[in-house]
């Protein structure tokens, strides 16, 4: 859908379109040259839509018709915002950035050397895994470790609250594990002394961007996820030269922890909300 666009949201992942259908109801149609995705979300009728160009004025005129002249769109970027802004027709446009859904997207590169002196904090975290563990062992992620993947997230989530979140994310884990080659996931993990310590998995959003669908790791394991997301980056194929770690969902020390990689991209997020003027 989007693999020759340069649209590399998250949200448009056929991976997460299928993990996440259960959830959000979702339907994918094509109007006016635009894949459109319909889908529910807190119990109100939403769309996105994705186009390498501006969003053509006679799509929100169907889409107004249908939705009785009001109409809420999500994951604009910013461009394409400014661009409704300038369209012909008797509109009230309201946009609002939701920085908790904006995408982290990062060079591959960055990730895969942390190479200069910005990251010389993420290398001493780093090495320190790679001294502890110096036969540590990186595996390409398939179905035959799917079970391990299972029991690692059991141990990540304990003494976790669990909530309609976690949840879900295990409902979406299945649905991929299920799917797995036909949605052509690329995945990889980490072992340690024969026993799997993380696990991280993405599909291509565009040709360039690899969107990092899910990653985990063992908390008593200093330094996990700081290996799993380096060794990732070194073990996907060089095609891919942006890798999308999506939203930090307004957590603090997410947002911080995404931040202290240094992303190339921060990707906006706005919720549109359009109403026809009075058409007498």
């Amino acid at each position: 859908m989007t693999l020759h666009t340069e649209r590399r949201n998250c949200n448009y992942t056929f991976a997460n379109l299928v993990g996440w259908q259960f959830l959000f109801h979702t339907e994918v149609s094509v109007l006016a040259d635009a894949v459109v995705l319909r889908f529910m979300f807190r119990d109100q009728r939403a769309y996105m839509v994705c186009t390498p160009d501006d969003i053509p004025s006679r799509l929100i005129d169907a889409l107004l018709e249908e939705n009785h002249d009001s109409l809420t769109l999500m994951g604009l970027e910013d461009s394409q915002t400014e661009a409704l802004g300038t369209m012909p027709g008797a509109f009230t446009i309201e946009v609002t950035p939701v920085r908790n859904q904006y995408d982290y997207i990062y060079r591959r590169e960055d990730l895969a050397t942390l190479r200069g002196h910005r990251f010389n904090g993420k290398r001493n975290h780093i090495n320190r895994f790679y001294k502890e563990h110096p036969d540590f062992e990186y595996r390409p992620l398939t179905p035959e470790l799917f079970d391990e993947c299972r029991l690692l997230r059991e141990r990540w989530v304990e003494k976790r609250e669990v909530n309609d979140m976690l949840t879900a994310e295990q409902h979406v884990m299945e649905n991929v594990f299920i799917h797995w080659q036909q949605l052509g996931m690329i995945g990889g993990s980490l072992f340690v002394d024969g026993r799997m310590v993380a696990f991280t998995y993405g599909a291509a959003v565009t040709t360039d961007t690899l969107d990092v669908c899910m990653e985990k790791a063992d908390r008593h394991t200093e330094g996990a996820f700081s290996a799993i997301n380096q060794q990732f980056a070194q073990h996907i194929p060089e095609q891919f030269v942006y890798m999308n770690r999506e939203e930090d969902m307004g957590l603090p020390g997410l947002r911080k922890a995404k931040l202290s990689y240094h992303p190339e991209i921060l990707l906006t997020y706005n919720v549109v909300q359009i109403k026809q003027n009075d058409r007498r």
